[in-house]
């Protein structure tokens, strides 16, 4: 029996996975499935470092823009959705690609999503209004009192993740991670996770200049086009949140500038906490050259023909 295999690439934002993938994709000659969350949306692009034309056009990528931020989508979905793809994609290709700094949304795929508990809907209206009079800070507190073990690895700049956790917190009675890291489902594939890395200092610098490069390429007029429908949920990003904060009139462009950099290092530091928890991931360093973690590949993947 073949066995298939699923490599996934790993790591904080800004430190290199596109380009590992497509090269990755091209010497193995496969495809690559997206797990990165900020990048499913078609009407953003620059914010969301979407892969350029060039790159797209280098290996197949699948979950690159495919909804709107209009579309009701979540990680359920994305998990069918990309099992699906996946059981697609083995039919003629023994191994596949997969990256993404999601690190729910690979967690899904490699292992399944964790049981909830069904949510009042009193309680969840019940946060959006106190999110609405209050501020995210108050859910982050409210969080960190409830379940600090979550806290410290959630995207605290996510209101509907920390809604949600504050959700099952209330309606069950325990802590939202209580919920997590269940049994794991069945895949049809080997996963083999790479993770890239690199000293803070470095990441930060990465960091700074995309956010510098990003606002050159015309992050600000892709603001601006979608500054009507600030409020959807997709947009409540990194990138976006602070251009919105400028064009109402509350912040200096200078300081929306600095707020998305200093907002993009607290998210890889959270992206950092989340994957170095998970023992199956081999870690080297984002300057390592392809050749030497193809070979590292090989020695797992079994059968495998150069």
């Amino acid at each position: 029996m073949t066995t298939n295999y699923l490599i996934n690439i790993v790591g904080p934002t800004a430190i290199g996975k596109t380009s590992l993938a497509i090269q990755l994709a091209n010497k193995f000659d496969t495809e690559i499935i997206s797990a990165d969350s900020r990048q499913f949306y078609k009407e953003m692009s620059i914010g969301t470092a979407v892969p350029s034309t060039e790159e797209l056009n280098a290996a197949k990528h699948h979950f690159i823009q495919h909804i709107s931020i209009e579309d009701n989508y979540n990680v359920g979905d994305f998990e069918s959705d990309a099992i699906k793809k996946l059981d697609e994609l083995f039919k003629n290709n023994k191994i596949v690609i997969m990256v993404g700094g999601s690190g729910l949304y690979t967690k899904s795929v490699l292992e399944g999503l964790d049981y909830f508990p069904e949510v009042s809907l009193e309680i969840r209206q019940e946060h959006n209004l106190k999110l609405e009079k209050e501020g995210l800070d108050s859910l982050q507190q409210q969080l960190h009192k409830l379940d600090p073990d979550y806290y410290k690895i959630v995207d605290l700049e996510n209101p509907h993740r920390v809604i949600r956790a504050l959700e099952v917190c209330m309606s069950s009675g325990k802590p939202y991670s209580s919920y997590l890291n269940q049994p794991k489902k069945k895949r049809n594939f080997t996963a083999i996770s790479i993770g890239l890395s690199a000293e803070r200092e470095i990441i930060y610098d990465r960091i700074n200049r995309r956010v510098d490069l990003m606002i050159t390429e015309g992050l600000m007029d892709e603001a601006k086009a979608l500054f009507t429908q600030r409020e959807l949920n997709a947009l409540n990003t990194v990138g976006y949140k602070e251009l919105f904060s400028y064009l109402e009139g509350k912040d200096s462009l200078e300081t929306a500038v600095s707020e998305i950099k200093k907002n993009t290092r607290r998210f890889a530091k959270r992206q950092l906490t989340w994957f170095r928890k998970d023992q199956e991931i081999n870690w080297f360093d984002y300057k390592t050259p392809v050749e030497e973690i193809q070979q590292f590949l090989n020695s797992k993947i079994k059968n495998y023909e150069n």
